[in-house]
């Protein structure tokens, strides 16, 4: 009798820790289990504000996927999923199609422009190692250009789209990274714009008040600017038009204003809502009960506050948890388990030393929030790897 095929698609931090604990809840005799990744490479998702900034090297975030996994209990495939043959229970790639018994869908997500003209085209984006490095270096350039190109101020405009946590973590590192370019490239601080322009109310919308304005007040001092209330309309070359008609000329635009769950899941014939699909207590796809879905891709409804939980690394490592488990219990006709977020609290990164969040009750703020930051990125690290992977990828300076 052959073994049962067990199939994850996306290395991100659902798909990766799902390998990680099948690895653990199955024997190698039990199943064969595979993970496909476009690279051979798993990155910290949460640490790519930092990499775009330029204040942590792109090496440091990625982690090599044959240093997580046991290869002798999972097989590794470096391929990019085309699609997904639900019905069929295969899945196409670009280089070759895998079938399935069992399918855990981690694919991520993709930019959501809400409609916005020429952002796609004319923005950059924080979603992956190579965006960042992108960043990072048109924004070094863009610098060295000033000096030699007229002094045009548009050079040294940075506009940042999307005042969510994102957006205020890389504004955050853009605050200790302009002093060094401003040094390097001998340009005055007063002359560079780092512009964050959010369509809501307030920056981080639902966080809370008295954090919130710690966070703005501190990036304020650091030089940033704010523009909440104020829609995007139009980006394009020059910069950004706002929605009162009212332009920004700027040589560089990231845009972190949301995501959507990622196309192949809506284009493989699921039912979704902007990308995500709304799956079972168990973390199954409706209609489906040996498709598993993770991260970005699935649609949690919290009950108490009737909105969607956003989807955090948090709770994709501990939907993980669930799957493999629910996996193990499937294959041997035990009963599944019902998935129940466990927010442990929520750390925003405000630059170096600085921080805000909320863990339980309380509220942290400056260096006690960024200590805590820095546990939280441990943890996970030693959630993936155990002490060795703490040591060799970890923040383990405190303060």
């Amino acid at each position: 009798m052959s073994k049962p095929k067990i199939l994850i698609l996306g290395g991100g931090y659902g798909g990766i820790m799902s390998a990680v604990r099948l690895q653990k809840e199955l024997g190698s005799d039990e199943a064969e289990v595979t993970i496909v990744n476009k690279h051979n490479y798993h990155y910290q998702t949460t640490w790519l504000h930092e990499n775009a900034a330029g204040t942590l090297h792109h090496d440091k975030t990625r982690i090599m996927i044959d240093n997580i996994i046991d290869m002798n209990k999972v097989n590794f495939v470096q391929d990019t999923v085309v699609e997904i043959k639900k019905d069929e229970k295969r899945v196409i790639l670009e280089n070759q199609e895998l079938t399935y018994d069992y399918l855990v869908i981690a694919l991520g997500s993709d930019p959501e422009t809400f409609g916005i003209q020429g952002l796609k085209e004319n923005a950059f984006s924080i979603r992956s190692i190579n965006s960042v490095r992108k960043i990072r270096e048109h924004i070094d350039y863009s610098f060295a250009r000033y000096n030699n190109e007229g002094h045009k101020d548009e050079l040294i405009t940075i506009v940042v789209g999307g005042a969510g946590f994102t957006g205020i973590e890389f504004v955050g590192e853009l605050a200790d990274r302009v002093p060094e370019l401003c040094r390097e490239y001998d340009i005055p601080r007063e002359k560079v714009r780092i512009v964050n322009i959010e369509a809501a109310p307030t920056v981080l919308p639902g966080f809370d008040e008295e954090l919130v304005e710690y966070a703005i007040n501190n990036l304020e001092r650091r030089g940033i600017e704010f523009l909440v209330n104020t829609p995007i309309k139009e980006c394009n070359t020059d910069g950004v038009v706002l929605a009162n008609g009212e332009e920004i000329k700027a040589n560089t635009i990231v845009w972190t204003g949301g995501v959507r769950g990622n196309h192949l899941v809506e284009e493989a014939g699921f039912e979704t809502m902007r990308g995500r699909v709304k799956v079972d207590k168990d973390l199954r796809m409706p209609g489906f009960d040996y498709i598993f879905v993770a991260g970005d891709c699935a649609l949690i409804i919290d009950e108490e506050a009737n909105r969607p939980y956003p989807p955090t690394a948090q709770i994709a490592i501990q939907q993980a948890y669930t799957i493999g488990r629910n996996i193990k219990a499937l294959m041997n006709g035990g009963k599944l388990e019902e998935f129940k977020p466990d927010i442990k609290g929520t750390v925003a990164s405000l630059g170096k030393g600085e921080a805000i969040g909320k863990v339980g009750n309380k509220k942290l703020f400056g260096a006690t929030a960024s200590a805590m930051k820095k546990v939280i990125d441990n943890r996970y690290l030693f959630l993936l790897g155990g002490v060795p992977m703490v040591i060799k990828k970890g923040k383990l300076k405190l303060f």
